[in-house]
């Protein structure tokens, strides 16, 4: 087989070099050698592929685009990388040559010939050819499919969302239950409940402005209506008060029906930090609940002869879980106790922060989903995705700004919501899936005049002139600064009260071993955790003098000088940590926060160190440091890092060069964490650092769909 490409040697000699370059990971050129070891005939095609492959998986990607790469070469590759202290890596003048770029090694290379290689490899299953030709026996680690390259397990998972989707979009409901769907009679109870949770506000004459239809209403109503829904949104648009009232609406149908019988609801995130979120928001939320207008419906009573409102608030969870543990992971391997012969029990599940699932998770999650139960994913489609490879919910949501409801969606949103979403929402050709995905478009957390608000919208729309502009317009909500030398600022307050209410006071003593100290402890616990929670450091990139590991440093080092800690290493009063893998033996997840503390009362006969974890369920987990393996240190932890909880003050620390991962994603999900005080922290260069993240999007989201795949469905 000929082909235009560099000869053999010289492919493979370029393939080394990225790698000594860095950029190339080790692991990529790992994987190829695996996949199409250093040979002759078409194997070099085949391991350039599986190595750009791999490169793009560590980028949260799943697909390699054979002719987006031709057409975009140097995209395919983050240049220039980042070594582990931050620097570019770029021979300087006088070393070896520099290396190839790739557009200098793809020249001359067509689609057909490399499509043509892969298809006769034995590690590459084509299973788009219809012939028969070249397709594996479904063991090959490689599969071609629609033009694209990918791992064979992220083909499975795609395989997966794709029927999954099918049979709860494009499957009639079943019939005579709330649970899946609603009969043609049952849109009047269903418009009955939705009225009573959403009253319409009348003001004069006019009751609701056609212009700006509730969007929190037709949620409700769409989700009520399949088995699947998404519910996007940004900071503040109201997603878990949204869905609280989406579950109230189907426990009330579902206690209506003549044999009533509680729907099994389950709440899960990915993460712990995001999970015990979800529980505040949600008992907030449901402490806000007016629920008269249902007690008016009459009907039938709840179980057990309560009232149906009274019955509702009973049926409704209060306890959150991590996705890990409601699959319940299996030591030592992949794969998860419920799967698709051990179903989940129950009938309704919700998933909040659902940017933050991978492909992988995603596809667990819907395999081991009873047929008939519902699935109901919140989170903010614009926020970094997973770090794992596939951001499924920004797939999903891409086309969620402009609506695309069918003209009948439309007609029956107004039949049983009142609510019309307009000509410029409406779309003949709309797909399936976008009749079940509903973006809050109004923000109840940051008004007009809201510093942290426009500075979100002018990221969001990557109009980096307008960011700078707020950023030095001087708003009391955001701010900027030039060094370092603000952050150990933000953290005298834990310290502070760590030193003035410290769990050795009168008030809690450590000889008191009576049954209310140790409630007493860990109530003092929650103080300093939600103290903790306060103000956050977070940092765009690991490595380098802006990187986590130097800025926490930084910040340790000047506690220390200030007398507020012992020094800067170690355990020490006061440390937060972050659990950075999962301790199933410990009850922990990868992103877990906590506080070193002095132990509760009667742990030990003097007083030492133990980490308060909170538990998710309103309590304390006390660990000794010594059984934390894998925690680092937390005044300043990445962004990645941060989805899924919320601050009062974030104080953001840019690079002082641009790098791959600094992009308008990461800086978005930064200052949509900040509840009150967001600080952007640029070193000298960090003004350009920037604008150039602002203008660029990261790989795989909203922003940048080029080897995005699973597609919406069709309406039939």
């Amino acid at each position: 087989m000929s082909h235009s490409l560099l000869p053999l040697s010289p492919l493979f000699q370029a393939l080394r070099t990225w790698t000594d370059t860095g950029w190339l990971r080790e692991l990529d050129a790992a994987f190829a050698d695996f996949v199409a070891p250093a040979g002759a005939g078409p194997d070099p095609l085949v391991h350039l592929a599986a190595a750009l492959l791999s490169h793009q998986v560590g980028r949260g990607q799943v697909r390699l685009d054979l002719a987006a790469t031709l057409a975009d070469p140097n995209g395919a590759l983050d240049l220039p990388p980042q070594d582990a202290r931050g620097r570019e890596r770029i021979p300087a003048a006088g070393d070896s040559p520099a290396p190839l770029l790739p557009a200098e090694v793809l020249a001359g290379l067509t689609l057909p010939a490399w499509r043509a290689a892969l298809q006769t490899h034995p590690a590459v299953d084509d299973v788009d050819d219809v012939d028969g030709k070249g397709v594996g026996d479904g063991s090959t680690p490689l599969v071609l499919a629609d033009g694209c390259l990918l791992l064979r397990r992220h083909w499975r998972c795609e395989q997966t969302l794709q029927q999954a989707l099918a049979q709860r979009l494009l499957e009639p409901p079943l019939q005579g239950h709330a649970l899946t769907g609603q009969r043609a009679g049952d849109d009047a109870a269903l418009r009955q409940a939705l009225d009573a949770l959403f009253p319409t506000v009348r003001s004069g004459q006019s009751t609701q402005d056609s212009s700006s239809p509730d969007w929190q209403k037709i949620a409700c109503a769409l989700a009520a209506r399949h088995a699947f829904a998404i519910i996007t949104g940004g900071p503040g648009t109201g997603k878990t008060t949204t869905v609280v009232k989406l579950l109230v609406v189907l426990q009330h149908l579902a206690l209506q029906q003549p044999a009533p019988r509680p729907l099994r609801i389950r709440l899960a995130a990915p993460t712990g930090k995001a999970a015990a979120r979800l529980a505040e928001s949600v008992a907030a939320a449901r402490g806000k609940l007016a629920l008269g207008g249902l007690r008016e419906l009459g009907g039938p009573e709840g179980l057990g002869g309560l009232p149906v409102g009274a019955a509702l608030l009973d049926h409704l969870p209060g306890e959150v879980s991590t996705l890990h543990r409601l699959l319940g992971v299996k030591p030592g391997s992949r794969h998860f106790r419920h799967d698709a012969q051990q179903k989940l029990p129950l009938d309704v599940l919700v998933v909040d922060e659902a940017s933050m699932v991978d492909l992988e998770m995603m596809a667990a999650v819907l395999e081991a989903l009873p047929r008939q139960a519902r699935l109901v994913l919140l989170g903010d489609k614009d926020q970094l995705a997973s770090v794992e490879a596939g951001a499924v919910l920004g797939l999903w949501c891409q086309r969620a700004d402009g609506g695309h409801y069918t003209p009948a969606t439309r007609a029956w949103l107004q039949e049983v919501s009142g609510q019309d979403v307009g000509d410029p929402m409406t779309d003949p050709a709309g797909q399936a899936t976008d009749q079940a995905i509903v973006k809050l478009r109004k923000s109840h957390r940051f008004g007009e005049a809201s510093g942290i608000g426009r500075l979100a919208q002018a990221v969001h729309a990557g109009e980096a002139a307008w960011a700078q502009a707020l950023l030095t317009k001087g708003l009391p909500d955001i701010g900027l600064a030039k060094d370092l030398g603000c952050l150990p600022a933000g953290w005298r307050v834990l310290f502070d009260l760590l030193h003035q209410t410290g769990p050795w006071s009168e008030e809690c003593d450590a000889s008191d071993a009576s049954q209310a100290a140790p409630a007493r402890h860990d109530a003092w616990a929650r103080q300093v955790l939600k103290a903790a929670g306060r103000f956050q450091v977070l940092c765009a990139v690991r490595g380098g003098p802006q990187g986590v590991g130097a800025v926490n440093r930084r910040i340790a080092q000047a506690l220390a000088a200030e007398g507020l800690i012992p020094g800067a290493e170690g355990w020490f009063l006061g440390r937060p940590v972050m659990v950075t893998r999962n301790d199933y033996g410990l009850g922990l997840m990868n992103g877990d926060v906590g506080v070193t503390l002095h132990s509760p009362p009667g742990a030990s006969s003097a007083p030492s160190l133990r980490v308060a974890f909170p538990d998710g369920r309103g309590g304390i987990r006390w660990v000794p440091p010594s059984r934390l393996q894998d925690v680092e240190t937390a005044f300043a932890i990445t962004v990645h890092k941060s989805q899924g909880s919320e601050f009062d003050h974030v104080a953001l620390v840019l690079p002082g060069h641009m790098s791959a991962v600094v992009t308008r994603e990461l800086v978005y999900t930064a200052i949509t964490r900040a509840r009150v005080k967001f600080t952007l922290v640029v070193p000298e260069g960090g003004d350009e650092v920037l604008q150039q993240a602002v203008q660029r999007t990261a790989p795989g989201t909203a922003g940048a769909r080029r080897s995005a795949h699973i597609p919406g469905l069709q309406v039939a």
